[in-house]
């Protein structure tokens, strides 16, 4: 039987690592790891409200878009107690989403995510059943702030009534 392990003919000691190397190496690798470790779980736990903050924004931007092209107004239902968002009547001719979005006109937020203030033309609708936004064909629309919040960070998405775009900020 020939010796399938090739050596050294200088030496005759088989190449490779010694256990030691191989420890320290490993060693590393999870020192590296555990200082990762914090960063990954913040970024977790910001995923919701980011995503939330992301799609009122999306909604919105859809519903000002068709209100121009299809020049009618376009009515946002904002459900607040059940955490839900929905363009009326599902729209037509949504605008395409963006890489990595999905074209959408109804949004139900995480469970985590809490709807602190819903305001629209300067009156509360945050324990209300049902509000709405109207979005105009001029590009206008109602005037609304809408505050979110999960356990530790809150946003506010404001909508501007002359150009319908939204802005967001940390309450403080």
């Amino acid at each position: 039987m020939k010796n399938l392990r090739k050596t050294s003919r200088a030496t005759g000691l088989v190449p490779g690592f010694t256990l030691l190397e191989l420890m320290m190496v490993v060693g590393i690798i999870g020192l590296i790891a555990a200082m990762g470790v914090p960063s990954i779980l913040s970024t977790m736990r910001q995923e919701p409200m980011r995503r939330a903050v992301n799609d009122v924004t999306r909604i919105c931007f859809n519903a000002r878009a068709q209100a121009i092209q299809q020049n009618k107004t376009v009515v946002v239902d904002f459900h607040p107690v059940v955490r839900k968002i929905e363009i009326e009547g599902g729209g037509t001719g949504t605008m395409p989403a963006g890489p990595g979005q999905t074209a959408s006109n109804a949004i139900e937020f995480d469970p985590s995510i809490v709807v602190k203030m819903l305001s629209i033309n300067l009156m509360d609708f945050d324990q209300a059943d049902i509000a709405y936004v109207r979005f105009f064909p001029n590009g206008t629309c109602d005037e609304m702030i809408l505050a979110l919040q999960s356990a530790d960070q809150s946003r506010k998405i404001t909508l501007d009534p002359i150009t319908s775009l939204t802005s967001v900020g940390a309450i403080r």
